[in-house]
């Protein structure tokens, strides 16, 4: 399995929608990728949150019927990074009610090579503590995992990388593969690299960590989006936050060949 990160960049010149279809263009050349991940709110902006409100959007809202259709065109399985969802009924119970009773959630979405929307997954751990997206979004409370052909994905989202039962519980429930997009700021990239590879060695599993390019509301990115594979070994780096795609090679058997040959797992007591 071949997997492409593109860690695009978010200008703040240029307009939602032509980052839109810039990334939908950045999708459909990478026919050579069984995989194709994007980051976090890379619509937007990850800190860009005063257009939270109005960059919000339905799960077939459309960067959902862009990127859909990129992934048909591509024959791709596309993991599109996560969307500020706007969805109906109110909140979690430490969420904000937005208008009309609506809540935001920052929102993976997930389509097979068919463009129809495989899964998503509302990102469960919010980062800002007292301000921010703590604030202005509602909380997911469900571990999210897919299948493709293959192996099996276990989704989660930027901040979640910090939390590492949450991992336990995506292996637990087949995941052989984690995929994690982020908004990473520049000044912690150290952890971003470091915890990668920790949630990759833990849990016996590939890691596929795409961060974004540039700078949103005056904080810089990290980038060094990241293949890691299941022994903690780095298959592929950004070097930089430029603009640019990181391809990797996956074999699904490895898991199950390191799972066995050093069965880790099965010797966990606490859980």
């Amino acid at each position: 399995m071949r997997a492409s990160l593109i860690q695009i960049g978010v200008d703040p010149d240029e307009t939602v929608e032509a980052r839109r279809a810039r990334a939908a263009a950045l999708v459909r050349e990478r026919t050579a990728s069984d995989l194709v991940v994007l980051p976090e709110l890379w619509t937007v902006g990850a800190f860009s949150f005063d257009s939270f409100e109005a960059g919000a959007e339905p799960v077939d809202g459309p960067t959902a019927r862009a990127l859909s259709e990129a992934a048909r065109e591509a024959r791709v399985w596309l993991h599109a990074g996560s969307i500020v969802e706007r969805a109906a009924g109110p909140g979690g119970p430490d969420g904000p009610d937005g208008p009309d009773g609506t809540a935001l959630y920052n929102t993976s979405l997930v389509f097979s090579p068919d463009g129809e929307l495989a899964a998503s997954y509302r990102k469960i751990h919010r980062f800002g503590f007292d301000r921010g997206e703590a604030t202005l979004m509602s909380a997911g409370a469900e571990p999210v995992t897919v299948a493709l052909p293959g192996t099996t994905l276990g989704l989660a989202t930027c901040y979640d990388l910090r939390f590492p039962e949450l991992f336990r519980a995506l292996t637990d429930a087949g995941a052989q593969a984690l995929v994690i997009p982020a908004g990473w700021p520049a000044r912690r990239a150290s952890h971003w690299s470091l915890l990668a590879r920790a949630r990759a060695v833990e849990n016996q599993a590939y890691v596929l960590a795409c961060g974004t390019a540039g700078t949103h509301a005056d904080v810089p990115q990290a980038g060094r989006s990241v293949i890691v594979d299941p022994w903690g070994e780095t298959l592929a780096e950004a070097p930089d936050a430029e603009e640019r795609v990181v391809t990797a090679d996956l074999d699904p058997a490895y898991v199950a060949k390191v799972r066995e040959e050093f069965p880790v797992l099965r010797d966990r007591v606490l859980r």
